[in-house]
């Protein structure tokens, strides 16, 4: 056994924090913990050491918000909102706008739908947390994703795009199972009026026994008809989101990117998120679903007959040099992706004659991120700009390829969000991020979170630590009983008509 760290994390039982340790063993990172109460928990944390340590290679501390929500009383992770030990501030944004769902999902984390009240907040107290997000400082919010529940039972969804935009969200997107989007084409027509950016798609296979078991229901059908609708009501960014389990549809990971590239068209990501293992379950049970990113990329890499590698992937945070290089030659602070490195892996690839082409056959990423971490400390250390540009200049010799320094100039001169939206409309994102539950829980990487729930009473909270603890708490004290729902509800159509 060999210690990597100590860190903090939580017993899966009562949710204490715990003194943990993370350790490799025969290649594999671990990370275990003792509660005094429930006893000896142990996890896999990453699947592959030496993954884990070429994804170390490309750490970037932030330096969290100039204005937290809340002060440090009881310690890290239970003084959310966010605190002065939050390390990153908010790269995308999420707002829950209903607990209400129309299926009834095995697999979600949120538990929308079973919990017995109705947690919806207002149009006043969504616009309320929008301007507090928007409000962040040195970087005000710019992504923000309506999730859920289910955000399409929402009647006033287009109502609340239109309004996220016009406070001033470049980027606004839709959690969506579909199955609005695929039975009513006039409302994705909707919701593209209304400013969307892109659906994010729920999409858990190929196959109908894939979602009898992560949904219920077959819905394989559903999901090609939202392709569909997104492709003839004119929204061209749909993002495919799979729930990864072993043993369930870990043998669809090709087929899924695929499908994607099939739909290349309306398709711009492909996300792969490692199934989140909320409430008790013992160990063996564990063992069957545990899926890390380690796996994932080696199943990319064989299941795409090695066009897309292991080695195509990098960490979230190694684009971190570019905001900051892009940011110190313009005096301006851009959006820095510090997440925990072992957060998330990702690779573009274009599409050419419906072939996979990744990125790294047309640029040398470590190279370019090198020269752009060279420019950022260059000025930092007071270093002439114009050496610095032509620095910026001399890091395209690393980018082979003539269409992508023709999109990659634009974005690093001009650092605009149209720029950096058509190069992304030349590539397709494959990526993935393994969400934390009690088990694997590692209170550093919650502490550079950089997707954060906004809730009413002016809280900011990370996402892992939203699904882990403080979800059940804050919906109950913000929701009410279904039937009384209900007859409010009822009573506000009577009103209406």
């Amino acid at each position: 056994m060999r210690e990597i760290k100590k860190t903090k994390s939580l017993c899966p039982e009562c949710l204490r924090v715990l003194d943990a340790t993370v350790f490799e063993e025969n290649n594999i990172v671990y990370i275990k913990k003792e509660c005094p109460e429930h006893g000896f928990f142990q996890d896999i944390y990453w699947s592959d050491y030496e993954l884990y340590e070429r994804a170390r290679a490309f750490e970037y501390v932030g330096s969290g918000l100039e204005n937290p929500r809340t002060e440090t009383k009881n310690g890290c992770p239970y003084d959310c909102g966010i605190c002065p030990q939050h390390k990153s501030h908010t790269v995308l944004a999420i707002i829950d706008v209903t607990n209400r769902c129309n299926l009834r999902c095995p697999v979600c984390f949120a538990t929308a739908g079973t919990t017995g009240y109705v947690y919806e907040p207002t149009k006043e107290e969504i616009r309320r947390m929008l301007i507090n997000l928007r409000n962040n400082k040195p970087v005000p919010a710019n992504a923000l994703q309506f999730s859920g529940g289910e955000p399409t039972i929402r009647k006033d969804l287009p109502e609340l795009i239109r309004m996220a935009k016009e406070l001033g969200f470049k980027h606004v997107e839709v959690n969506t199972n579909g199955l609005r989007m695929a039975s009513d084409l006039d409302f994705c027509r909707t919701l593209e009026e209304a400013g969307v950016s892109t659906i994010y798609l729920q999409f858990d296979g190929v196959t109908p026994d894939v979602y009898k078991f992560t949904r219920g229901v077959d819905l394989v059908e559903v999901k090609k008809k939202v392709i569909e609708n997104c492709r003839k009501a004119g929204i061209d960014s749909v993002v495919l989101v799979c729930t990864l389990i072993k043993g369930v549809n870990d043998h669809q990971v090709g087929d899924i990117i695929k499908f994607a590239i099939q739909n290349f068209d309306v398709v711009r990501c492909v996300n792969f998120q490692p199934i989140s293992l909320c409430g008790r379950i013992p160990a063996q049970e564990r063992m069957k679903m545990r899926i890390t990113i380690p796996d994932w990329m080696k199943l990319v890499e064989e299941q795409t007959d090695g066009q897309i590698k292991v080695s195509d992937f990098y960490p979230v945070p190694t684009v971190v040099p570019v905001s900051r290089a892009i940011g110190a030659l313009k005096n301006k602070h851009y959006v820095e992706f510090t997440a925990h490195p072992h957060c998330g892996m990702a690779t573009y690839v274009f599409v050419e004659d419906g072939k996979i082409v990744p990125i790294t056959e047309y640029a040398n990423i470590d190279k370019f991120i090198e020269s752009m971490r060279k420019i950022y400390e260059e000025l930092e250390k007071g270093h002439s700009s114009i050496r610095a540009k032509m620095r910026l200049i001399g890091a395209l010799r690393h980018i082979k390829f003539s269409m992508l320094r023709k999109y990659i100039w634009p974005v690093l001169k001009t650092g605009s969000y149209k720029a950096l939206g058509d190069l992304h409309r030349k590539m397709l994102m494959i990526s993935a991020m393994h969400f934390m539950d009690p088990y694997n829980f590692d209170l550093e990487r919650v502490q550079r979170c950089c997707i954060h729930y906004a809730i009413p009473d002016g809280r900011i909270i990370p996402f892992c630590t939203m699904n882990s603890i403080h979800r059940p708490t804050i919906e109950k004290a913000l929701g009410i009983p279904v039937e009384e729902w209900k007859a409010r509800s009822k009573a506000e159509i009577s009103a209406v008509a």
